[in-house]
Protein backbone atom coordinates (compact mmCIF):
# COMPACT_ATOMS: atom_id res chain seq x y z
CA UNK A 1 0.00 0.00 0.00
CA UNK A 2 1.17 3.34 -0.70
CA UNK A 3 1.39 6.08 1.78
CA UNK A 4 -1.23 8.49 -0.03
CA UNK A 5 -3.80 5.22 0.43
CA UNK A 6 -6.85 6.98 1.83
CA UNK A 7 -7.09 4.36 5.04
CA UNK A 8 -3.52 3.75 5.99
CA UNK A 9 -2.84 3.54 9.74
CA UNK A 10 -6.66 2.90 10.14
CA UNK A 11 -8.64 -0.62 11.43
CA UNK A 12 -12.45 -0.64 9.55
CA UNK A 13 -14.96 -3.13 11.23
CA UNK A 14 -17.20 -4.45 8.50
CA UNK A 15 -20.05 -6.35 9.20
CA UNK A 16 -22.16 -8.57 6.51
CA UNK A 17 -18.77 -9.19 4.73
CA UNK A 18 -19.14 -12.01 3.40
CA UNK A 19 -20.74 -10.84 0.14
CA UNK A 20 -22.60 -8.41 -1.86
CA UNK A 21 -21.91 -4.77 -0.52
CA UNK A 22 -20.32 -5.83 2.68
CA UNK A 23 -17.50 -7.64 0.52
CA UNK A 24 -17.14 -5.21 -2.00
CA UNK A 25 -16.29 -2.39 0.73
CA UNK A 26 -14.07 -4.68 2.69
CA UNK A 27 -11.74 -4.97 -0.55
CA UNK A 28 -12.48 -1.41 -1.35
CA UNK A 29 -11.15 -0.19 2.23
CA UNK A 30 -8.50 -2.77 2.36
CA UNK A 31 -7.24 -1.37 -0.99
CA UNK A 32 -6.60 2.02 0.35
CA UNK A 33 -4.63 0.52 3.21
CA UNK A 34 -6.96 -0.10 6.15
CA UNK A 35 -6.49 -3.40 8.87
CA UNK A 36 -10.18 -5.02 8.08
CA UNK A 37 -11.94 -6.49 10.52
CA UNK A 38 -14.53 -8.85 8.80
CA UNK A 39 -17.65 -9.72 10.59
CA UNK A 40 -20.14 -12.26 8.73
CA UNK A 41 -22.16 -15.57 10.20
CA UNK A 42 -21.49 -17.58 6.97
CA UNK A 43 -17.68 -18.79 7.93
CA UNK A 44 -16.88 -19.98 4.53
CA UNK A 45 -17.73 -16.46 2.71
CA UNK A 46 -15.98 -14.33 5.29
CA UNK A 47 -12.88 -16.18 4.77
CA UNK A 48 -13.35 -16.47 1.58
CA UNK A 49 -13.45 -12.47 1.41
CA UNK A 50 -10.08 -12.42 4.20
CA UNK A 51 -7.90 -15.02 1.74
CA UNK A 52 -9.29 -12.11 -1.33
CA UNK A 53 -7.30 -9.10 0.68
CA UNK A 54 -4.19 -11.39 1.84
CA UNK A 55 -3.92 -12.45 -1.52
CA UNK A 56 -4.09 -8.01 -2.79
CA UNK A 57 -1.27 -7.81 0.19
CA UNK A 58 -3.95 -6.35 2.22
CA UNK A 59 -4.23 -7.06 6.50
CA UNK A 60 -7.87 -8.92 7.43
CA UNK A 61 -9.02 -10.67 10.09
CA UNK A 62 -11.95 -13.19 9.69
CA UNK A 63 -14.40 -13.98 12.38
CA UNK A 64 -17.88 -15.80 12.48
CA UNK A 65 -20.37 -14.02 14.13
CA UNK A 66 -24.21 -13.82 14.01
CA UNK A 67 -24.80 -9.69 15.28
CA UNK A 68 -28.43 -10.78 16.38
CA UNK A 69 -26.24 -12.56 19.80
CA UNK A 70 -24.52 -9.24 21.54
CA UNK A 71 -22.08 -11.17 22.91
CA UNK A 72 -21.11 -13.04 19.98
CA UNK A 73 -20.54 -9.74 18.39
CA UNK A 74 -18.96 -8.25 21.87
CA UNK A 75 -16.16 -10.95 21.71
CA UNK A 76 -15.47 -10.36 18.60
CA UNK A 77 -14.53 -6.61 19.02
CA UNK A 78 -12.08 -7.72 21.89
CA UNK A 79 -10.55 -9.99 19.14
CA UNK A 80 -9.63 -7.26 16.64
CA UNK A 81 -8.69 -4.84 19.70
CA UNK A 82 -6.17 -7.49 20.74
CA UNK A 83 -4.83 -8.10 17.26
CA UNK A 84 -4.97 -4.58 15.63
CA UNK A 85 -4.91 -2.39 19.03
CA UNK A 86 -8.06 -0.34 17.84
CA UNK A 87 -11.10 0.52 15.88
CA UNK A 88 -11.46 3.66 13.61
CA UNK A 89 -14.44 2.79 11.25
CA UNK A 90 -17.29 0.93 11.49
CA UNK A 91 -19.24 -0.31 8.46
CA UNK A 92 -22.63 -1.80 9.78
CA UNK A 93 -24.10 -3.70 6.88
CA UNK A 94 -25.32 -6.76 8.10
CA UNK A 95 -28.67 -7.02 7.32
CA UNK A 96 -31.40 -10.29 5.86
CA UNK A 97 -34.46 -9.33 3.71
CA UNK A 98 -36.88 -11.03 6.07
CA UNK A 99 -40.28 -11.80 5.42
CA UNK A 100 -42.15 -10.63 2.33
CA UNK A 101 -45.83 -10.83 1.78
CA UNK A 102 -49.13 -9.16 2.80
CA UNK A 103 -48.70 -7.65 6.41
CA UNK A 104 -52.03 -9.55 7.72
CA UNK A 105 -50.10 -12.68 6.84
CA UNK A 106 -47.08 -11.86 8.26
CA UNK A 107 -46.54 -14.02 11.32
CA UNK A 108 -45.36 -12.64 14.52
CA UNK A 109 -42.24 -14.47 14.86
CA UNK A 110 -41.46 -13.09 11.26
CA UNK A 111 -41.51 -9.60 11.60
CA UNK A 112 -39.68 -10.07 15.22
CA UNK A 113 -37.03 -11.97 12.87
CA UNK A 114 -36.72 -9.15 10.45
CA UNK A 115 -36.76 -5.92 12.98
CA UNK A 116 -33.97 -7.97 15.48
CA UNK A 117 -31.64 -8.79 13.00
CA UNK A 118 -31.59 -5.46 10.47
CA UNK A 119 -32.38 -2.56 13.56
CA UNK A 120 -31.47 -4.54 16.84
CA UNK A 121 -28.38 -6.20 14.78
CA UNK A 122 -27.34 -2.11 13.28
CA UNK A 123 -28.11 -0.85 17.14
CA UNK A 124 -25.55 -3.77 18.75
CA UNK A 125 -23.31 -3.27 15.57
CA UNK A 126 -22.96 0.35 16.91
CA UNK A 127 -23.66 0.37 20.65
CA UNK A 128 -20.56 -1.51 21.66
CA UNK A 129 -17.92 -0.42 18.97
CA UNK A 130 -18.44 3.31 20.46
CA UNK A 131 -16.53 2.92 23.29
CA UNK A 132 -13.62 1.63 21.04
CA UNK A 133 -14.02 4.74 18.61
CA UNK A 134 -13.99 6.70 21.54
CA UNK A 135 -10.57 5.60 22.91
CA UNK A 136 -8.85 5.98 18.96
CA UNK A 137 -9.94 9.83 19.62
CA UNK A 138 -12.59 10.12 16.14
CA UNK A 139 -14.33 7.93 14.12
CA UNK A 140 -16.72 7.25 11.41
CA UNK A 141 -19.65 5.01 11.27
CA UNK A 142 -21.48 4.05 8.39
CA UNK A 143 -25.15 1.99 8.52
CA UNK A 144 -26.88 1.01 5.60
CA UNK A 145 -30.23 1.40 4.74
CA UNK A 146 -32.39 1.22 1.43
CA UNK A 147 -34.17 3.07 -0.93
CA UNK A 148 -37.41 0.80 0.24
CA UNK A 149 -38.44 2.58 3.40
CA UNK A 150 -37.02 6.18 2.95
CA UNK A 151 -37.89 7.24 -0.51
CA UNK A 152 -39.92 4.25 -2.19
CA UNK A 153 -43.00 2.66 -0.73
CA UNK A 154 -44.48 1.01 -3.46
CA UNK A 155 -42.79 -2.62 -3.27
CA UNK A 156 -45.86 -5.07 -2.13
CA UNK A 157 -45.19 -6.95 1.06
CA UNK A 158 -41.91 -5.23 1.75
CA UNK A 159 -43.51 -3.39 4.65
CA UNK A 160 -41.09 -5.52 7.48
CA UNK A 161 -38.17 -4.96 5.20
CA UNK A 162 -38.81 -1.49 4.78
CA UNK A 163 -39.93 -0.56 8.15
CA UNK A 164 -36.15 -1.93 9.43
CA UNK A 165 -34.26 0.09 6.74
CA UNK A 166 -36.23 3.30 7.86
CA UNK A 167 -35.83 2.75 11.25
CA UNK A 168 -31.94 2.43 10.58
CA UNK A 169 -32.13 5.83 8.84
CA UNK A 170 -33.75 7.45 11.71
CA UNK A 171 -31.10 5.36 14.40
CA UNK A 172 -28.05 6.89 12.12
CA UNK A 173 -29.19 10.55 12.17
CA UNK A 174 -29.97 10.30 16.66
CA UNK A 175 -26.54 8.48 16.66
CA UNK A 176 -24.77 11.24 14.32
CA UNK A 177 -26.23 14.14 16.86
CA UNK A 178 -25.10 12.45 19.42
CA UNK A 179 -21.75 11.17 19.04
CA UNK A 180 -20.66 13.99 17.41
CA UNK A 181 -19.07 16.15 20.89
CA UNK A 182 -16.40 12.40 20.61
CA UNK A 183 -15.72 13.44 17.27
CA UNK A 184 -17.69 10.34 16.14
CA UNK A 185 -19.62 10.84 12.81
CA UNK A 186 -22.08 8.52 11.63
CA UNK A 187 -23.63 8.48 8.19
CA UNK A 188 -26.20 6.50 6.26
CA UNK A 189 -26.27 4.99 2.74
CA UNK A 190 -29.20 4.17 1.31
CA UNK A 191 -29.07 2.23 -1.63
CA UNK A 192 -31.51 1.69 -4.18
CA UNK A 193 -31.44 -1.72 -6.79
CA UNK A 194 -28.37 -2.99 -6.59
CA UNK A 195 -27.20 -6.23 -8.33
CA UNK A 196 -26.46 -8.54 -5.32
CA UNK A 197 -27.28 -12.05 -3.61
CA UNK A 198 -29.99 -10.58 -0.52
CA UNK A 199 -33.21 -12.51 -2.88
CA UNK A 200 -31.61 -15.33 -3.24
CA UNK A 201 -32.32 -18.84 -0.95
CA UNK A 202 -29.76 -18.24 1.49
CA UNK A 203 -31.47 -15.15 3.10
CA UNK A 204 -34.34 -14.91 5.26
CA UNK A 205 -37.14 -14.50 2.89
CA UNK A 206 -40.31 -15.86 3.08
CA UNK A 207 -42.47 -15.00 -0.15
CA UNK A 208 -46.03 -15.03 0.78
CA UNK A 209 -47.17 -13.61 -2.52
CA UNK A 210 -45.32 -16.17 -4.92
CA UNK A 211 -44.74 -12.90 -6.82
CA UNK A 212 -41.27 -11.75 -7.46
CA UNK A 213 -40.00 -9.63 -5.15
CA UNK A 214 -39.57 -6.70 -7.01
CA UNK A 215 -42.32 -5.38 -9.16
CA UNK A 216 -41.00 -2.87 -11.15
CA UNK A 217 -40.24 -2.89 -15.12
CA UNK A 218 -37.24 -3.07 -16.97
CA UNK A 219 -35.62 0.23 -17.40
CA UNK A 220 -36.32 1.73 -14.10
CA UNK A 221 -32.86 3.04 -12.82
CA UNK A 222 -32.78 6.15 -15.81
CA UNK A 223 -28.78 6.14 -15.90
CA UNK A 224 -27.79 3.71 -18.66
CA UNK A 225 -25.46 1.06 -16.60
CA UNK A 226 -28.91 0.37 -15.09
CA UNK A 227 -28.70 -1.65 -11.66
CA UNK A 228 -26.36 -0.07 -9.44
CA UNK A 229 -22.80 -2.85 -8.62
CA UNK A 230 -21.65 -3.28 -5.24
CA UNK A 231 -18.53 -1.77 -6.08
CA UNK A 232 -19.67 1.53 -6.47
CA UNK A 233 -21.78 1.46 -2.95
CA UNK A 234 -18.48 0.51 -1.48
CA UNK A 235 -16.77 3.25 -3.61
CA UNK A 236 -19.40 5.65 -0.80
CA UNK A 237 -18.78 3.70 1.91
CA UNK A 238 -14.86 4.35 1.52
CA UNK A 239 -15.60 8.50 1.30
CA UNK A 240 -18.11 8.44 4.10
CA UNK A 241 -15.13 6.39 6.07
CA UNK A 242 -12.39 8.36 5.33
CA UNK A 243 -10.75 11.65 6.12
CA UNK A 244 -12.13 13.47 2.71
CA UNK A 245 -15.77 13.35 4.21
CA UNK A 246 -14.33 14.69 7.84
CA UNK A 247 -17.75 17.37 7.81
CA UNK A 248 -20.29 15.01 6.61
CA UNK A 249 -22.26 13.68 9.73
CA UNK A 250 -26.05 12.66 10.38
CA UNK A 251 -25.98 12.62 5.94
CA UNK A 252 -28.60 9.50 4.44
CA UNK A 253 -26.99 9.34 1.08
CA UNK A 254 -29.38 7.62 -1.74
CA UNK A 255 -26.94 5.86 -4.14
CA UNK A 256 -29.70 5.33 -6.74
CA UNK A 257 -28.49 5.98 -10.44
CA UNK A 258 -31.86 8.29 -9.76
CA UNK A 259 -34.38 5.27 -9.51
CA UNK A 260 -35.90 6.95 -6.87
CA UNK A 261 -36.88 9.74 -8.96
CA UNK A 262 -38.55 7.25 -11.95
CA UNK A 263 -40.45 4.80 -8.95
CA UNK A 264 -40.65 6.82 -5.91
Amino acid sequence: MSNSARMNGKVSVVTGAGSGIGRAAALRLAEEGARVALIDRDSQFVEGVRAEIEAAGGKAIALTVDISAPAQYREALQQIVSEYGRIDTLFANAGILGVVGPIESIEDDEWDETITNNVKGTFTSVKYAIPYLKEAGKGSIVLTSSLSGTRVFSQKGFSAYSTSKASIAAFGQMAAFELAASNIRVNVVAPGTIDTNIFSSEDKETDKMNTKPVEYPEGTVPLPEGSGKPEQVANLVLFLSSEESDHISGAVVHIDGAESLFVG
